[in-house]
């Protein structure tokens, strides 16, 4: 069996070019989508990826600015920067950049932003609207996911989906959205995390298999059965010295052992990675159109 590969710059291009007209119809209104990005510390991985954010949204015509706060800064000084934004008709969409410095309260940080302008999709309110089944903002990894699904007609509809992870930012939302009567969903959910014992008697029966755990190559080739669609959420570095950078990036399924037996893969990186900064244009866009 020939193993497709589901390339996500492949579906982020053909979503940007539907969103360009979008965003070209809001600019003759004169309004520009703008994304504020808050980034507390100088996490070298926050950084970097704020950074590609920026440049996605100067690229396709939107406006981004990003609001940089030392670690140290108090709670109120951060929950004051998040009102002013709040406030601002210039801004659309409000990124807090996580992980936050311990003495902060990410969950206080994060329900302070209004729901309107919850691009990340982390907001209680939006998360509640996508369990009830009328999603306001998904936030932007899942989402990415279904437009993966969506894009390359991989069929959900009563198939079973097994997601191994269970976090606030993919787990969880992953299974709200597929367990539902969606376009994309529809499907029998079984969620696999710390506490399953024996994980791949799960997988062996799954027809699709999100891995969104953050443990390099966890998933093998004979944790699956033939035919299986595989989506890869993980990003991880191992030592490679081989490699210039000292390090190579691998996902949580082991790609070499799939190869053959899988249906479809996802790959790392240039898979689902590529998919989450669209999803987070896709959002701010669709919050300049409500707040309009």
């Amino acid at each position: 069996m020939e193993t497709k590969i589901l390339k996500g710059k492949t579906v982020s291009k053909h979503i940007k070019g539907n969103l360009s007209k979008i965003i070209s119809s809001l600019k003759d209104e004169g309004i520009i989508p703008g994304l504020a990005a808050v980034l507390v510390g100088d996490d070298p991985a926050s950084q970097v990826y704020v950074n590609s954010k920026s440049k996605v949204f100067e690229s396709n015509g939107c406006y981004s600015k990003t609001y940089k706060m030392p670690a140290n800064s108090s709670e109120q000084e951060l929950l004051n920067l998040i009102e002013d934004l709040n406030n601002s008709s210039k801004i659309h969409g409000i990124l807090i950049q996580l992980p936050l410095p311990k003495h902060l309260d990410s969950k206080k940080i994060l329900n302070s932003v209004d729901p309107m302008k919850d691009v990340d999709g982390f907001h209680p309110v939006n998360l509640g609207s996508l369990l009830e089944g009328s999603p306001n903002f998904i936030p932007c990894t899942p989402n990415g996911i279904i437009e993966i699904l969506d894009y390359y007609n991989i069929e959900t509809s009563g198939k079973h989906v097994v997601i191994i992870g269970r976090s606030n930012i993919v787990g969880k939302p992953m299974f709200a959205l597929l367990a539902q009567k969606f376009k994309v969903g529809n499907s029998t959910v079984t969620m696999c995390h710390t506490g399953t014992k024996d994980i791949s008697y799960f997988t062996k029966q799954a027809d699709i298999i999100v891995a969104a755990v953050g443990v390099p190559e966890m998933l093998k080739g004979d944790m699956i059965k033939n035919g299986a669609c595989l989506v890869d959420v993980g990003i991880n570095r191992v030592e490679d010295n081989n490699s210039e950078k000292g390090y190579r990036l691998v996902g949580d399924i082991h790609s070499e052992s799939v190869l053959g037996k899988a249906s479809s893969l996802t790959p790392v990186p240039g898979g689902v990675g590529p998919m989450t900064i669209t999803m987070l244009l896709y959002n701010t866009v669709k919050s300049a159109q409500l707040l309009k």
